[in-house]
């Protein structure tokens, strides 16, 4: 039997709950192909990331297991120290 989802037909907005994800490789030329609208990591330490706006920042000690509601384009490689690193949507 399918899963009932009685707000399907509702429009999703910034405050949801999380509803997708993805993995992410850090990169330092290749943006995200999905804008993400949170990330998480699983080894927690330092992320390098080019933000929604453009600018670039290193988002310190970021804790493992935590959802971080950080707008990214692109995740570096050079300066990120966290590990398992998820895209949320």
């Amino acid at each position: 039997m399918p899963t009932n989802d009685p707000f399907a037909s509702h429009a999703r907005t910034l405050t949801d709950p999380v509803a997708g994800g993805f993995a992410i490789s850090p990169s330092d030329t290749t943006d995200l192909a999905v804008m993400p609208r949170a990330i998480m990591v699983a080894g927690g330490g330092n992320v390098a990331a080019v933000m929604q706006d453009g600018m670039t920042l290193t988002l310190p000690a970021l804790g493992p297991g935590m959802i971080h509601p950080f707008r990214i384009r692109r995740v570096l490689a050079t300066g990120t120290t966290a590990t398992g690193i998820l895209g949320l949507y």
